[in-house]
């Protein structure tokens, strides 16, 4: 028997793929689960059980948390990454790495193909098949459900036919949670009109009383909260089920596909969006108006090409190059209040702040300069102006 790796979730589509690629086409199926924040040991367990069920020869779950934070998240903080200023790619960063991941493992055993479940209507079939295809290109890649374009009626009864009977109620929110955000789909999100209701979010409201808390930065990587000092992960998802409790985080994204339609979706991200607007205050305060001028266009196409799936490109070493040289003074601590469903940033303490350089406080006063250097300075930053306003009198 062929050796098959599938990226396997538990869910309907790919447990109809391993049966289907056990059963029909005879392949010894090896399922595989890739952890970026996302699960619990409990429903690990849980998708191991079903795998077997689905009669698969080995299931495998892979942590990579500390490998998606190292190799994509860090870098979405450095750039303060929101797609379309408003989504902080959480579903779409992690299937780059669930993506290598799973590849990894198929040429450490050894593989003869590879299979995941997509349809063939999102973005996820792009970021899986060139990851594949560029990291093992002689291998096979199987996708069931995009090749035969099944009804969730027709896949059922497939596995009803096989004996397999579990509950596949559909639940009315498609939910996927991971370390950097939670995606939220629903039969409001297929419209352009309609808000995803209170009841569509994972983290309810719980909490009404403002919290203070203090973020600590070192060279732009998160290393406290508080008086916790732990890894970024843990600290990411400690502030994400504290954060969470205020209902912190919800938005819906609209964007454009890789495959070239509008797509919307609902999301929660508390974590994310506070860490991301709490490293860019301190960047503000401890960058110059260059740094910061060249960071925002380079981290948009950062963005923008991991979500393109590009992320093998070697223009993105480059532009994590960049971004990691431009953190070498964004340390200090950057204080935060946390309300039902917002928080404020109120300030920050760095010792590289550029406010406390003492040549002058805006608006008013000056120290380095008196009102002859600032007439003449303003005089000759006038320049260009004046001859292009001069050579262009008539129109």
């Amino acid at each position: 028997m062929k050796k098959l790796v599938l990226a396997y979730s538990g869910g309907l589509d790919t447990s109809y793929c391993a049966v289907h690629l056990t059963k029909d086409l005879g392949y010894e199926v090896h399922a595989v689960s890739v952890n970026t924040g996302g699960f619990t040991a409990q429903e690990i367990d849980a998708i191991a059980a079903n795998a077997y069920k689905m009669g698969v020869s080995t299931y495998k779950n892979i942590d990579a948390v500390p490998a998606f934070y190292d190799k994509i998240v860090k870098y979405l903080i450095y750039g303060n990454v929101l797609k379309n200023n408003t989504y902080p790619l959480s579903v779409s960063s992690e299937r780059i790495i669930q993506a290598l991941e799973i590849i990894q493992y198929a040429n450490k055993i050894g593989a003869d193909a590879i299979a995941h479940g997509s349809t063939g209507a999102g973005n996820d079939q792009v970021r899986f098949d060139m990851i594949f295809q560029t990291f093992a290109p002689t291998l096979n890649i199987i996708t069931p459900i995009r090749d035969q374009q099944l009804s969730r009626q027709e896949e059922i009864a497939y596995l009803q036919s096989h004996g397999i009977d579990l509950d596949w109620k559909k639940s009315q929110y498609s939910v996927n949670k991971g370390l950097w955000g939670t995606s939220v789909g629903g039969a409001q999100t297929l419209t352009s009109s309609d808000p995803l209701p209170e009841e569509a979010y994972p983290s309810p409201l719980e909490l009404q009383d403002p919290l203070s808390i203090t973020l600590k930065f070192e060279k732009g990587e998160l290393i406290g909260l508080d008086d916790d000092h732990s890894t970024p992960p843990v600290l990411i998802e400690k502030l994400n089920t504290i954060a969470s409790k205020y209902a912190i985080g919800r938005d819906i994204h609209v964007g454009d596909t890789i495959v070239g339609i509008k797509g919307r979706v609902g999301f929660e991200a508390a974590a994310s969006l506070i860490l991301i607007k709490a490293h860019h205050l301190l960047e503000k305060h401890t960058l110059s108006k260059w740094q910061l001028q060249h960071k925002e266009y380079l981290s948009s196409f950062y963005g923008m090409h991991l979500h393109e799936g590009l992320y093998l490109d070697p223009v993105m070493r480059n532009i994590e190059a960049f971004l990691q040289s431009s953190q070498a003074t964004v340390s200090g601590s950057v204080f935060v209040t946390l309300k039902p469903y917002h928080f404020t940033l109120d300030g920050i303490q760095s010792e590289n702040d550029l406010m406390n350089a003492g040549f002058g406080t805006y608006g008013e006063e000056n120290k380095a300069w008196d009102a002859q250097d600032a007439k003449g300075f303003i005089k000759i930053y006038s320049n260009a102006q004046k001859v292009y306003q001069h050579v262009n009198k008539d129109s």
